[in-house]
């Protein structure tokens, strides 16, 4: 497989903290974006996205938000939702996400999570 390239977006830096270290522990690059509202000067300086991890709950535009912004610029680029609030699972599946991970990540599971969202597949995990 050639080299894979994640956005990873989350106001809170301890939870980009971890899911960048799990990203690089599974030979993922990745780019973190702590403030949604400067996405788009992040989105032009990177070459390839090939997986997109998004909080729902950030100030000043959520994740509903966001998601639909990254739909325009990046087509069909899987969009995992990642949050605390696991009882949005089916508000996540309707809005047209193609995934969802509860927080806290679980290290033990998470390269299978991801191999499986980089073959195209579906991840609805609450934890």
């Amino acid at each position: 497989m050639s080299e894979v390239h994640a956005l990873v977006i989350d106001d809170n830096q301890q939870n980009l903290r971890v899911l960048s270290t799990l990203l690089m522990k599974n030979r993922v690059k990745c780019v973190e974006v702590a403030n949604p509202l400067r996405l788009n000067d992040t989105l032009t300086q990177m070459a390839q996205v090939d997986v997109v991890f998004l909080d729902l709950e950030m100030p000043g535009i959520n994740g509903f938000q966001v998601k639909d912004l990254l739909r325009e610029q990046l087509g069909g680029v899987p969009i995992i939702a990642y949050t605390v609030h696991v009882s949005e699972i089916d508000v996540v599946r309707q809005q047209g996400f193609d995934g969802f991970l509860g927080k806290p990540l679980d290290s033990a599971r998470f390269p299978n999570q991801l191999a499986r969202i980089l073959n195209g597949e579906g991840v609805w995990e609450r934890e």
